[in-house]
């Protein structure tokens, strides 16, 4: 299929076959409507459900350092009434027809969803087309959920676990969109006004920055005609507008290395050990995914069984990749009692060192591989997640690609691609974030 343009290269008013019926997809198609609108769906067949979701294609770093936090200001108050809908209204109609709807903010896009009986997605397209479409963004809800944000982000900075991701960003990527919190600060929230709420909803939500997805038993031409009829006015406003295309690479993101200490007193130590890794467009992504797999993605890892098993060194430890547009990085996470923080870290680094000196074994990636590819296969099963393959193919990469054809990019990667991807992390900068009970300039 690499002869189908992109979606910002469609003929608008055109529909266009993006995927067969074989490989593990079902049918995928994507219409662009005139204004800048796409609508993609994929056809499941056998299931009783479809997955609906309107997406905006900015997120957390696409805003300046003064407005933090209002990409997600946004998305909670899109649930706040519409022009011809209440709040309780909103979630009334939802829930009486059992839905599973939620909204999300990432540091790229943001996302508002809903999952139905097949027989119930016109009242999804409508009541979540009308949230995204015709928010009134009221004066007096923009106060009470400025309320709920800083409560927000009171419990998200009570849970350790999770706030030492932040801690390592904000060290590793410095004072720069990646480096900020997708929630904001207390300070930007408080300060952020109702008007560059609404800037940003009249900037970022219209039909070419807009995606609609959907999967599941569904008839593409029906979903298109009610998408059309829900963004009808947008759509004529937008003109000849195009669809935003793909967030594919970027200027060089500036990295700092070296550690910061979060003073707390907490029953653990929570610590990030990281370091640059690959662009998600990269040709060692998949590389990249199997060394962290092997590296601490399961029981059998190296890091699991190396501080868990043999020396009992804490409860949970993981490697991961986080992939962007323009950057990757490569983390190890652990937690444990806080007397152990220097074996633990000492542990991963060499660790690290390790498979930088001599990558992993073929026994190691062949666990890799099974274990990735499985993950995959059982995680695409659910209509929700065939909902987000089409989003993530849309917003990030110049085609879509079947299961099988994902699963065959994990078989041809080599031990020797892993080991470039694994000697690659020594030379970029490694950072290091600890929460505990430490002095700030504690050295480890």
């Amino acid at each position: 299929m690499s002869s189908v343009p992109i979606a910002a290269e469609q003929e608008p008013g055109t529909t266009v076959t993006l995927l067969e019926p074989q490989g593990g997809s079902g049918l995928v198609r994507r219409t662009v409507l005139p204004g800048g609108l796409r609508v993609v769906t994929e056809t499941v067949p056998g299931v009783r459900s479809a997955a609906f979701g309107i997406s905006a294609a900015t997120g957390s770093r696409d805003e300046d350092s003064a407005h933090a936090g209002s990409a997600h200001f946004l998305e909670h108050l899109l649930f706040k009434g519409t022009t011809t809908r209440s709040p309780l209204e909103i979630a009334a109609l939802l829930d009486s027809v059992g839905a599973d709807h939620n909204a999300y903010t990432t540091k790229e896009h943001t996302c508002y969803y809903a999952k139905v009986l097949d027989r119930d997605l016109p009242l999804a397209v409508d009541v979540v087309g009308d949230m995204v479409a015709n928010s009134v963004l009221d004066e007096k809800e923009v106060e009470t959920e400025r309320g709920v944000i800083l409560e927000e982000i009171a419990m998200y900075e009570d849970e350790p676990a999770d706030l030492v991701d932040d801690v390592f960003a904000a060290h590793f990527f410095g004072d720069s969109p990646l480096g900020r919190p997708i929630l904001g600060t207390n300070d930007t929230i408080r300060a952020l006004p109702r008007e560059r709420i609404v800037e940003q909803y009249r900037d970022a939500y219209v039909p070419g920055e807009l995606i609609v997805t959907a999967a599941g038993s569904l008839d593409h031409d029906l979903l298109v005609e009610e998408v059309r009829k829900v963004f009808a006015e947008q759509l004529a406003a937008a003109g000849d507008a195009r669809p935003r295309r793909p967030r594919v690479g970027g200027p060089a993101v500036t990295t700092y290395g070296g550690t910061v200490v979060e003073s707390r007193e907490t029953e653990q130590a929570h610590i990030i050990l990281g370091s640059e890794g690959v662009v998600r467009t990269d040709p060692l992504w998949q590389a990249s995914r199997l060394l962290s797999a092997a590296l601490g993605g399961g029981m059998s890892s190296r890091l699991f069984q190396e501080v868990r098993e043999k020396r009992g060194l804490a409860y949970a430890v993981h490697a991961y990749h986080i992939a962007y547009s323009d950057i990757g990085t490569f983390q190890i996470y652990a937690g444990c009692l806080p007397e152990k923080a220097d074996e633990v870290i000492g542990v991963c680094r060499e660790e690290l060192a390790k498979v930088a000196e001599s990558g992993i074994t073929e026994e190691e990636l062949r666990r890799a591989k099974g274990q990735i590819q499985g993950a995959m296969v059982l995680g695409t099963e659910g209509t929700n997640a065939r909902m987000g393959r089409l989003l993530s193919h849309e917003l990030n990469y110049t085609r879509h690609f079947s299961v099988d054809e994902e699963l065959a990019r994990l078989d041809a990667v080599t031990i020797d691609d892993v080991a470039q991807v694994a000697a690659d992390l020594t030379s970029k900068p490694r950072a290091l974030a600890v929460i505990g009970p430490y002095e700030a300039d504690r050295v480890f």
